[in-house]
């Protein structure tokens, strides 16, 4: 595969084109990721306000009333419902795993399986996330490109 670069003088012509025989899950990863890295969320952390990028987010998660975001160090709190979150970036890779839980997979190691059916998202920081029973075939579908590999 070739890569080029070619350096513009306008920021708003900024563009990223592929050109593919065929859009395969390497290449949706490839969309997906480059569409994350030029968005920002605004979450609060001990009353101040931040700005982070949303390629940083590992997940997002709902406790309560509230919902965070978690980055590999740090938690923000959003003004925003999980349902919205999740339908935002689904095209970024971001799914929906539990109740509580939108995981971003370009964050995630691996999956392993545990009780009841259920799956264990081992994110890159060490988290361990549950993935819970009626999630686990579009997670499986996500991770392995609609193929089983025998999970």
């Amino acid at each position: 595969m070739k890569v080029r670069i070619r350096e513009i003088s306008d920021k708003t012509d900024e563009c990223l084109i592929i050109e593919c025989v065929e859009v395969t899950p390497d290449i949706e990863s490839i969309r997906s990721y480059a569409l994350s890295k030029g968005t920002t969320l605004t979450g609060s952390r001990d009353d101040h306000i931040y700005q982070f990028n949303l390629s940083d987010v590992l997940y997002f998660e709902a406790f309560g009333e509230q919902v965070f975001a978690y980055t590999k160090s740090k938690g923000y709190a959003l003004k925003f419902r999980l349902y919205e979150l999740e339908k935002a970036y689904s095209d970024r890779h971001f799914i929906r795993c539990s109740k509580s839980f939108v995981i971003n997979l370009m964050k995630l190691e691996s999956i392993s399986p545990a009780l009841n059916g259920r799956f264990t998202a081992h994110m890159k920081n060490g988290e361990k996330i549950l993935i819970s029973r009626q999630y686990v075939p579009e997670i499986k579908r996500a991770v392995l490109g609609g193929t089983n590999h025998g999970l």
